[in-house]
């Protein structure tokens, strides 16, 4: 099984805010949440992380293609994933529906793993 992590920064003032999307998700929202996920064939953990430079959050999805299934999560149209995205640009400044081509993250060193090419 693949793995994948993507950090985004939490906008200052905003650790609140994404406290209570969190909520929303493991709430009110988590069918859909859950469904999002299980229909891109990936399990997402996510991580909060405070820095001395801000807080950050740190997303890994795991599947078979989890590039892929990211890249299908942000191109969804369903309301859940319009508000979802919208959600992520209030509190982090990322607009997830914007093209991306390449991947978000660099894989540099896994244990259980060959070195990584550089």
């Amino acid at each position: 099984m693949a793995m994948m992590a993507v950090a985004f920064p939490i906008l200052p003032g905003k650790t609140g805010e994404w406290r209570a999307f969190i909520a929303e998700l493991d709430g009110t929202h988590r069918t859909e949440f859950v469904d999002s996920r299980e229909r891109a064939g990936v399990r997402e953990r996510t991580f909060l992380q405070p820095t001395p430079m801000g807080d950050l959050v740190i997303v890994t999805l795991e599947g078979d293609d989890p590039a892929h299934a990211f890249g299908q999560m942000m191109q969804d149209t369903s309301p859940f994933a319009t508000w979802f995205r919208e959600k992520v640009q209030a509190i982090h400044g990322v607009d997830l529906a914007a093209p991306v081509t390449a991947s978000p993250s660099e894989l540099v060193i896994d244990t259980a793993a060959p070195a990584v090419a550089r």
